[in-house]
């Protein structure tokens, strides 16, 4: 296989190579193998071509990482706790002293505008889906429904309340 003078003329050859000194510094091996031929690596008298070949040894790694005695102090990035006092202390939403919201308000009585809304939007709709069970043609049907519908809309949006609720002072900002 020849490639020219862009790549290797033998690629398996060239990868199988990398792949053996790789394997000789330790890398690929599970962490079991390396610990195994770790005491080959520092054999006396490996100088040369031949230290190259031999499988170097491993660093060695503590199964946890050492505990911090000290919290760290408090500054701009820090929340206060430390990482293992928040996963592993007791779940906040266990406690018995949360937040319980006031009961809402009732809803107020609807008035008779909001009736007349009601019987307007159902009455354009009965027009437009079912003319017939009246006994009034399509052609009458269709605009008396499009026409209730659109007052029943409209009469809706006049509704809305527009600027702060009444007695409230416009001065005193935002309200929640």
């Amino acid at each position: 296989m020849s490639r020219g003078k862009d790549g290797p003329e033998d690629v398996d050859a060239t990868f199988a190579e990398i792949v053996a000194d790789l394997r000789a510094g330790g890398f690929g091996l599970p962490e079991e193998d390396t610990a195994d031929t770790a005491d080959t690596a520092e054999a006396p008298g490996a100088t040369g071509a031949g230290a190259g070949s031999e499988p170097r040894k491993a660093p060695e790694r503590s199964p946890e990482p050492p505990a911090v005695d000290t919290p760290p102090e408090p500054g701009w990035r820090s929340g206060g706790t430390t990482w293992d006092t928040t996963m592993f202390s007791d779940d906040p939403a266990d406690d018995d002293e949360h937040y319980v919201p006031p009961e809402p308000p009732p809803l107020p009585r609807p008035k008779m505008g909001a009736f007349l809304i009601l019987l307007l939007f159902l009455a354009g709709l009965f027009l437009l889906i079912l003319p017939g069970a009246i006994g009034v043609g399509p052609t009458v049907a269709t605009p008396l429904g499009i026409l209730a519908l659109a007052t029943a809309i409209a009469l809706l949006l006049l509704r809305v309340r527009q600027g702060p609720p009444p007695g409230a002072d416009p001065s005193t900002g935002a309200q929640v």
